[in-house]
């Protein structure tokens, strides 16, 4: 081929994946779109459906790409003499424009695809993608900025009726006061009794799960804070569910447990710019991940990861806390994160295989995490170095998980992990921890079960090794392998026995199918000392009732059966029993 043709094959292949990179956009800005209505209407069932929806979309993208690009190429040994210049075709024009990382990040999951890349590799791939301060403000989102000229309650009304919902505030006045009388006592408490000057909202809502939520600022004379106010739909319509000033408050909804914004706002890399000014401790990769840019933030986290790698002085090593029957788990000390890779045998009494496993977590990857679940982001074929890893973690993986990890040269790689932030597990905090830390604790690892069972989740296996805690001091499960639906778990009593000698049996002296589950024997697994349990029985006694579990399946399966019935009367408003922001 001589090189005037050869140009325009690769000049059609690289615009070929761009306009697939917009499709993909364009489809994503659809979906995302839909989250207004299903809103207004209380169709929740239809807003997890988009959910599922819009996380696949990406990896279908590509493989319609990959599928064109080798048609148009031919195959792969011809495609990789010819990608270095596609790829030189393809920067040189996305360089510069709004949200252009994006684009090199499609373009890197299509090369990985095409040649089954380990690592990486710097003549197929865009090595140099991160978020980039300055393109950030140079492609700013315009905010929407609400000036205080002696009438703050006019420019609060104002904010929330610009949103425009098909729905009325059900108390607009009252939720008007109530957001100026937080504003104005954060303001005291601050040590400023000046008065305010402006508001600056980003000028599209976000939603996640039942809740839609208003970003901004408030400004004063000198000083400014983050303001988050949280809307709820219930029978009586909109309203005002919470106002959030705290960063710790704010850095939670933007957090690791958290389901991924429904948000309308492009460019995305200058939401992430305003949104890190409200936390500006927060990783970007976890900022580009809450708003649905799933992709962009294991880019980001594995640039980040690696950067860090090549100038540390530590190695990986076993996770703390207790070994896993279904997990290797290790992590570097110096980083907080921990790599989970899928053991070949399971030992007693795990029964399950690694595509339940595998299951499990995407499944969760696409459910309600309901704060209380951590986000793990699945990565393939990824190298590191092999000096960088204790002996003791090289020779388990090696024992224990070959069929997902080999040596290659200097390089340790593994064929299939998951990463996610590393918390302290729940049962080393209480050894650990002041006692009001520990009591709090077991607290909250109460108020998980509660809430993950409002969402549906039951975990399966409650273990406290199995939860952790995160710097805000909240409980968060992390053990997915027996994990299940509320719905579909059985719940009993035990019945009573007989004989006595009955009750000093080993395994149960009944049948027990593989769905039952007895809640009265919950408290075994709190490996807590007695004042702790007295701790939990203070407000979670309950949790140990099977009456608790079988209201809460029932109102599920009460919400699915009003799902069924409204789906042949579009429109109406749906209720389903969910937890409030927490």
């Amino acid at each position: 081929m001589t090189d005037a043709p050869r140009r325009e094959l690769l000049f059609e292949a690289a615009k070929g994946i761009r306009e697939a990179f917009v499709k993909y956009n364009d489809n994503f800005g659809r979906i995302t779109r839909r989250a207004k209505q299903r809103f207004e209407t209380r169709d929740w069932r239809g807003a997890e459906r988009d959910f599922g929806e819009r996380l696949e979309l990406y990896t279908k993208s590509v493989e319609r790409s990959v599928g064109a690009l080798q048609r148009l190429l031919g195959h792969t040994d011809a495609t990789r003499a010819q990608w270095p210049a596609l790829k030189q075709t393809f920067g040189a024009r996305v360089d510069g424009i709004a949200d252009g990382a994006f684009s090199k990040t499609f373009f890197n999951s299509i090369s990985r695809r095409i040649f089954q890349t380990v690592g990486t590799d710097p003549e197929t791939e865009f090595l140099d993608i991160r978020f980039n301060i300055r393109d950030a403000q140079r492609h700013a989102v315009e905010c929407r900025s609400y000036l205080n000229w002696g009438a703050p309650r006019e420019i609060i009304e104002q904010l929330l009726t610009d949103c425009e919902f098909g729905v009325p505030y059900a108390h607009l006045d009252e939720d008007v006061s109530r957001i100026q009388q937080d504003i104005e006592r954060h303001a005291a408490a601050d040590g400023s009794a000046q008065e305010m000057l402006r508001l600056d909202f980003l000028p599209a809502v976000f939603y996640q799960s039942t809740r839609a939520y208003l970003i901004g600022k408030v400004f004063w004379l000198g000083s400014e804070a983050p303001l988050v106010i949280a809307l709820r739909h219930d029978d009586n319509g909109i309203a005002v569910d919470q106002i959030m000033m705290s960063v710790d408050d704010i850095s939670i909804l933007f957090g690791f447990t958290r389901s991924y914004f429904f948000v309308d706002l492009e460019p995305v890399e200058g939401a992430v710019h305003f949104i890190n000014s409200l936390l500006p401790h927060k990783p970007i990769d976890e900022l580009y991940t809450v708003l649905g840019r799933v992709r962009q933030g294991k880019t980001e986290r594995y640039r980040q990861f690696s950067n860090h790698l090549a100038t540390c002085h530590d190695r990986f090593v076993h996770a703390p806390g207790d070994r896993g029957l279904v997990m290797i788990c290790f992590t570097l000390p110096s980083y907080d994160l921990v790599f989970k890779v899928i053991r070949d045998r399971f030992g007693f009494p795990k029964n399950t295989s690694r595509d339940e496993v595998m299951s499990k977590y995407q499944f969760v990857f696409k459910h309600d995490r309901a704060g209380r679940l951590i986000d793990t982001q699945e990565f393939t074929d990824i190298g590191f170095p092999l000096e960088k890893f204790d002996p003791a973690v090289i020779e388990e993986l090696m024992n224990e998980a070959g069929e997902s990890t080999r040596i290659d040269g200097d390089q340790l790689v593994i064929r299939h992990l998951y990463v996610e932030r590393r918390l302290r597990p729940l049962n080393l905090f209480v050894r650990e921890a002041e006692r009001a830390a520990a009591e709090a604790a077991v607290l909250d690892y109460g108020q998980a079960l509660r809430d993950l069972a409002h969402a549906n989740i039951f975990p399966g296996d409650l273990l406290i090794k199995n939860f952790g805690v995160t710097r805000h001091g909240r409980c968060i499960f992390y053990d997915y392998d027996e994990l299940c639906l509320v719905t579909d778990c059985n719940f009993r009593e035990v019945p009573e026995s007989p004989f006595d000698e009955d009750e000093m049996r080993p395994r149960p002296w009944f049948h027990v199918n593989a769905n039952d589950v007895f809640p009265e024997e919950f408290m075994r697994f709190l490996a807590l000392d007695e004042g702790l349990k007295q701790t939990f029985m203070t407000r979670h006694a309950d949790l140990l009732s099977v009456e608790f579990w079988r209201g809460v399946q029932q109102q599920h399966i009460a919400a699915e059966g009003s799902d069924r019935r409204a789906a042949t009367h579009p429109g109406q408003p749906r209720p389903r029993a969910r937890p409030a922001f927490s």
